[in-house]
């Protein structure tokens, strides 16, 4: 099993594999914001290995995670030591292997002597599994809360950072995100009725609320919380978004609100292109020849796919179309499955045909 634990979605893939090939897999993903309540970490686990393993004897458990930058924690050091501690409660039957920032699978005890080693190691996941399947690329995964770009060169992870701090600063992470976004963290003002609203900067309204009035996603696919803790329906999301210029429903027409999502919109994705730029183009500096840009995550089609073509990336390809199943809403999970999985079994193991 591969687990990427987040600060507020928890993410599982559970996997079976004989002979050196993944035979069956299965992901599961549980909204669960660890600063509400940290010590239900360990029952959070519990239920994603029954939902995803039952009763069957795990042999290995891959472990990566960002959770422990979340205000629940004082530092990252107890942050990652409060992890380590519930996933050992969680799977104590099977050895546990913590991936580092050079993508390496350590021993817990290893973990917890080197905390900041293992912190916010996921991308790292992601730019190993890719690097299995194509040789040079940039890497484009969005979530629900953030955006890693990671370069891979020849085969390897090419990453100018190691930490959050280090890849803010040269443009590998940009924190923005699929759903839980606040709008006035992507735009300081929009376009209205002839002129310009500056917005309020209240958690009035979120990216999901944005991308729920444009279609790029469903109800369903809205799976963090509102900002207001009502609902999801259009008219929900409308009135969400009208009060981040401190208006409401009755006071903007629904053109009006649709027009301020799609500003919106393409500003978030300037965004993601903004740091996708800086990469792509060191990237192209040290390859010869073509740098496709992979994309993954929930918001692979109507932001990574948005950025790579605004930028004018030299091909795009969907990392679900690469591996047979839908890998992309967990891909860091499947990927330190796969990972321990090829540890225990002392050679790489490949994918399902």
């Amino acid at each position: 099993m591969g687990l990427d634990i987040g600060g507020a979605n928890t993410k599982a893939a559970f996997l079976r594999a004989e002979n050196g090939v993944v035979l069956e897999f299965k992901t599961a993903s549980e909204y669960f914001p660890v600063w509400k309540d940290r010590n239900r970490l360990s029952s959070v686990l519990l239920a994603l290995k029954e939902q995803l393993s039952g009763a069957a004897q795990l042999d290995g458990v891959g472990l990566t995670m960002t959770a422990e930058l979340s205000d629940a924690y004082q530092t990252k050091q107890e942050g990652v030591n409060h992890i380590l501690t519930c996933v050992s409660e969680a799977f104590a039957d099977a050895p546990i292997f913590v991936l580092d920032v050079d993508a390496t699978l350590i021993s817990m005890e290893s973990a917890k002597m080197a905390p900041l080693r293992v912190a916010a190691a996921n991308w790292s996941a992601t730019g190993w599994l890719v690097s299995q399947l194509i040789k040079t690329c940039v890497i484009v995964d969005i979530g629900s809360t953030s955006t890693s770009i990671i370069p891979i060169v020849d085969g390897c992870i090419a990453a100018a950072g190691k930490t959050d701090l280090e890849k803010l600063i040269n443009g590998e992470l940009v924190y923005t995100g699929s759903l839980r976004t606040n709008v006035a963290a992507i735009v300081s003002a929009v376009p209205l009725r002839g002129g310009i609203a500056r917005v309020s900067s209240e958690l009035f309204a979120q990216s999901g609320d944005v991308h729920l009035i444009l279609g790029n996603i469903t109800e369903k696919e809205y799976t963090v919380e509102t900002a207001d803790g009502r609902g999801k329906t259009l008219q929900e999301a409308m009135a969400r978004l009208a009060r981040v210029v401190c208006a409401d429903i009755e006071m903007l027409t629904d053109q009006e609100l649709l027009q301020m999502a799609r500003y919106i919109y393409h500003r978030q994705v300037e965004q993601v292109a903004d740091g996708l730029s800086e990469v792509y183009s060191r990237t192209k500096a040290r390859a010869n020849g073509e740098v496709p840009v992979v994309v993954t995550g929930i918001g692979k089609n109507f932001l990574a796919r948005a950025a790579a073509e605004k930028i004018g990336a030299d091909k795009i390809i969907d990392l679900g179309e690469l591996l047979n199943g839908d890998v992309t809403v967990a891909s860091p999970a499947v990927a330190v499955a796969l990972m321990a999985a090829s540890k225990l079994e002392g050679r790489l193991v490949k994918w399902m045909r």
